[in-house]
Formats: C-alpha cells, structure tokens, sequence
C-alpha cells in the first residue's frame, strides 16, 4: 500500500481550509492524486462532496487500487469518489468534460516542470464553471525570494535531483492565471512554511458569472 506522510501531515489544515471555501456538495477534480489519500480523507468527511481523482497513466492502477477497496459506508453522506481518470497536463488527451466547481492540487507544481504550469492553469480554467475555484497547495517563492530556509533547501534540493523542478514563483503564477482568466482570490499560510494559492475562475465569452 502507497502511503505518502507528506498527505497525512496536511490533510487536516486542508479539510479546514476546503470547508471554509468549497460550496455545500462541491463538485472537485483533484490533479495528480497520488496515493489518494486526500480523496479518501475529504469524501468520509464532508457530506454531499464528489471528489474526481486524477493521475498520469504511470500511477494510475496504483491510485486505482489504493482506492479500490473504499465502501460506501466508509463516505460520508452523500459524498462520492468516482472512478479516477487519466489527466496528464501536459498531453493532448483532453480534460475532463463537465463543470466542476474546484480543481485542486497538492505538491505538483515544484515536481511538474515550468513548462507545465501555464497548462496546469490553462486546463483548469476550462473546466471550472463560472466563479469556480482552482486550490494550489505547496512551497512558492515569491520573485526569487523564499518564504523560509526549509524552502531554499528544498529547492536547490530538487534542482539537484532534476533541473527542471522546483519550488515555484507565487508572483509569476498569479500574473500568468490572471491572463488567462483566472482571479487570485487569496493567499493562505499553511503548515511547514506551505501555501495555498486561490484563484477564481470568471465568466467566459458569452456567460455571465452568477451575481
């Protein structure tokens, strides 16, 4: 059994945090879903929530059968955790059809490469409804400048094992969701010097976001 500490660390200032912003009976894709611990914890907990996992195909199966053995009785009321889906940011295969009403990620920005984040961004502005939430949890830095040591370490660190990660620039991912439609909303302390960064999506051409 996959089990990621990183997960059962935060999960709880997350749940705090997803039920101080999601709507009742929100509607959430999460990307790269990992373990699918997080999935598991939120649907026992909050009634009425239907969480999408998602993951590249080289951890598929494995988030499919952590998942696999999760009974009804083990949700909360109303809650459900559809099949996961395949979701790579950066393939062609398209995103998921439908609306949700959040797209949410944990700890992917500084393993995905630069490259990929203005995807990241890009496909998840297409699926939000008008008004709906996109939730980036992790280390950021701020135009170069860490929020913390822990997090200069943890950067050189990753850039050691792949130049292409590491902790991502908070500055420089507000500007590129906002022209791309994307309103930061909030940024939130987290836990060990982590933050959720929280963007709203607006109306697009042609629709008018719910007043």
């Amino acid at each position: 059994m996959l089990l990621s500490p990183a997960c059962e660390r935060n999960k709880r200032p997350i749940l705090a945090l997803l039920q101080t912003w999601l709507p009742e009976r929100a509607r959430v894709l999460e990307i790269g879903s990992g373990s699918g611990q997080h999935a598991a914890f939120f649907c026992a907990t909050i009634p009425g929530l239907t969480w999408q996992t998602s993951e590249r195909l080289a951890g598929l199966a494995t988030l499919q059968g952590q998942l696999a053995d999760l009974a009804p009785q083990d949700l909360a009321p109303g809650a459900a955790l559809p099949e996961a889906i395949c979701l790579d940011v950066m393939a062609a295969k398209p995103w998921p059809s439908g609306r949700f009403n959040a797209v949410f990620t944990a700890n992917t920005c500084h393993i995905m490469p630069a490259m990929a984040l203005p995807a990241l961004l890009a496909g998840a502005r297409q699926v939000l409804e008008p008004g709906g939430l996109l939730l980036l949890y992790g280390p950021f830095q701020d135009g170069g400048v860490h929020t913390a040591a822990s997090n200069l370490s943890f950067d050189t660190h990753l850039r050691s094992l792949d130049p292409a990660m590491g902790v991502r620039d908070a500055l420089a991912l507000k500007r590129q969701a906002i022209a791309l439609g994307l309103e930061p909303l909030a940024d939130v302390a987290m836990p060990a010097n982590n933050r959720t960064l929280i963007f709203r999506a607006g109306a697009r051409n042609g629709q008018q976001a719910d007043s």
